[in-house]
């Protein structure tokens, strides 16, 4: 059975996002923990939820979660967390970079492109400039700057650089 998803079909969840991401990281042989976090006195973004509210005005239940995914050394991988929230985007960090705000839609052909090997780092030597660098299928890219101030490019980093 093909457990693919189709970047341009909707998950209607976050239980349909953590089950698509969930799908990918098994196939390549990556384990999966993850914590959900239901109800808008837990919700990261519901924060000015009153005492003891675990529902949204309109009634709905909000549920976010965060998978963790560890790096491996063979293949070598990146440490990975993928947070899923509500309002149907997502925020995957690959080694300390977060790529903010990608549709939850993307996230599993963002991690399909990562275990793939299609990640890679772009650096320049003047101006001193460095960018992680994710190309999904089609024409969406996604881009983050690498602080070199603050420990520099992991190994997996260093593994994927240009």
């Amino acid at each position: 059975m093909d457990h693919s998803h189709d970047p341009d079909r909707p998950l209607p969840s976050t239980e349909a996002a953590v089950r698509a991401v969930r799908a990918v990281a098994e196939r390549h042989g990556h384990s999966v923990s993850v914590e959900h976090a239901i109800g808008a006195d837990e919700s990261s973004r519901r924060s000015a939820a009153g005492a003891f509210a675990v529902t949204d005005e309109d009634g709905s239940m909000p549920h976010e979660a965060w998978l963790e995914i560890p790096a491996t050394e063979g293949p070598l991988t990146p440490h990975i967390t993928v947070q899923v929230f509500e309002e149907g985007d997502a925020h995957i960090t690959l080694d300390g970079i977060t790529f903010h705000d990608v549709p939850r839609e993307q996230a599993p052909a963002f991690l399909e492109t990562v275990f793939d090997g299609r990640a890679r780092v772009k650096m320049t030597w003047w101006p001193p400039y460095c960018r992680l660098i994710v190309a999904l299928p089609g024409d969406r890219t996604y881009k983050e700057v690498v602080p070199m101030a603050h420990g520099g490019l992991s190994r997996w980093m260093n593994a994927i650089a240009k």
